[in-house]
């Protein structure tokens, strides 16, 4: 087995070196080589406007990385190159990357039963129904557990209760996969920390720990870490030549769709370009791709308040984002896609793709999604409002006068809509609501 994964490990390197040429700053010390701006084209007044709206919207630390180098990184108020904040969920996808490599080592399989490991009795299920969920299962977000419970946090069996048949259900439930922490430990004898430190952030550079917060475990790092991570995802888990994820199969089901009913979903990693996607909490399958302003090829780690790690293999880019968010969102998603918008119009040859529509840091939709009503903000006044379903059909319109306005949405059905935002100044703005 051994000679296998070195065989196949010496494959994904020559692929690796073959098809990109990636940069991979040292495992020890701060150095990280950069790229200038203005190489790739980039303005400095539209970098600036990049950086005041990530400011407006209390991010803390941004960077954005070509071919491994850096070539935008910014840090905002107290927050430093050295400061340390939570990934929030965007943890999840090392703990995925973690589990891959247990597979690798031979300490499970994820097709196991979740009971192999975590012991029988770990739900509040039959022996039957709590025997069908797998570790695969907990990774696509797919084991039929209740998110409807008092806390969708809670890992006690009393909180992990039967809601429909493994396999037949995706909900986005943090207890199941908060558990996953469980099946690594327990499969290979070690602590998540000492595990995740011997295999991959030492091997990388990486620095940080699982916290626990709640029942929950939570990563914290500083930003050069999450890039890191980053990268050596761009690099299909190869770094600068050592192939630390070996079990190619393990790493292409990771990324790609896991399951048939949330297409934009892999194992615990988010992906963008599919026909459809779901979003927590709701059960609902909407048409379309993730992000709009993004590449198709993109995958994301994406946590509570924004905190973002986006792969773009197709252009050799990585960028991240560390912060909180005024929404204060689970999942944030409409954020990402508005900070797309930004790095989209970095060049300083205008693209034609923004059809007079302002970039305007000063528009804020929130909360989003949301049930009930919604609140539209501006420093300008507002002057009218529309929204609009996939169909193009206009649903609501609403003339105003103010900075701020408030709109039921209990009529809407759930679903996507579309708004339209007019502007006192003249100017326009265009982004997306949820309806749960």
């Amino acid at each position: 087995m051994k000679k296998i994964y070195s065989f196949l490990a010496a494959v994904f390197a020559l692929i690796n070196i073959n098809g990109q040429s990636l940069y991979f700053p040292p495992a020890t010390g701060n150095t990280w080589d950069t790229i200038a701006p203005q190489t790739l084209g980039y303005c400095q007044p539209k970098i600036d406007s990049l950086y005041d709206f990530l400011e407006s919207q209390n991010t803390k630390a941004f960077i954005l990385l070509k071919d491994g180098k850096i070539v935008l990184e910014k840090y905002f108020g107290t927050h430093t190159q050295t400061s340390n904040w939570q990934w929030a969920s965007a943890g999840k996808t090392i703990t995925s990357f973690m589990t891959g490599i247990a597979q690798q080592e031979g300490y499970l399989s994820i097709h196991d039963s979740a009971s192999v490991y975590l012991g029988q009795g770990w739900t509040s299920c039959t022996p039957v129904q709590e025997g069908e969920i797998t570790v695969r299962h907990q990774l696509t977000m797919t084991s039929g557990l209740d998110d409807g419970v008092a806390d969708p946090y809670c890992t006690s069996d009393t909180c992990l209760k039967y809601k429909a048949a493994a396999g037949t259900r995706w909900a986005y439930h943090n207890g199941p996969y908060t558990l996953l922490d469980g099946v690594i430990e327990n499969a290979t004898g070690q602590t998540l920390n000492n595990y995740t430190t011997q295999k991959l952030k030492t091997p990388t550079g990486m620095t940080g720990l699982f916290v626990p917060v709640g029942y929950n475990n939570v990563f914290f790092s500083n930003a050069r870490s999450m890039a890191r991570f980053g990268l050596l995802m761009l690099n299909k888990g190869n770094w600068n030549g050592n192939q630390i994820m070996t079990d190619s199969v393990y790493f292409n089901e990771m990324i790609n769709t896991s399951q048939t009913l949330n297409k934009s979903y892999g194992y615990l990693w988010w992906l963008n370009g599919k026909q459809s996607f779901m979003v927590p909490g709701s059960q609902l399958v909407i048409p379309g791709s993730l992000f709009s302003n993004a590449p198709a090829d993109m995958i994301s780690a994406l946590g509570k308040d924004g905190q973002f790690l986006n792969v773009v293999s197709s252009q050799n880019l990585v960028w991240i984002r560390m912060g909180e968010e005024p929404g204060n969102s689970l999942v944030p998603f409409l954020l990402n896609d508005d900070i797309w918008a930004y790095i989209n119009e970095l060049q300083c040859a205008p693209t034609g793709t923004n059809n007079g529509i302002s970039l305007n840091n000063s528009v804020q939709l929130i909360p989003n999604p949301g049930s009930d009503i919604v609140s539209l903000k501006s420093d300008k006044p507002i002057a009218k409002v529309e929204i609009y379903n996939l169909n193009g059909q206009l649903v609501l319109s609403e003339n105003t006068a103010a900075a701020e306005i408030r709109i039921s949405i209990k009529e809407l059905q759930s679903g996507y809509y579309f708004v339209n935002a007019s502007l006192a100044d003249g100017k326009a703005w265009k982004g997306k609501l949820i309806k749960y």
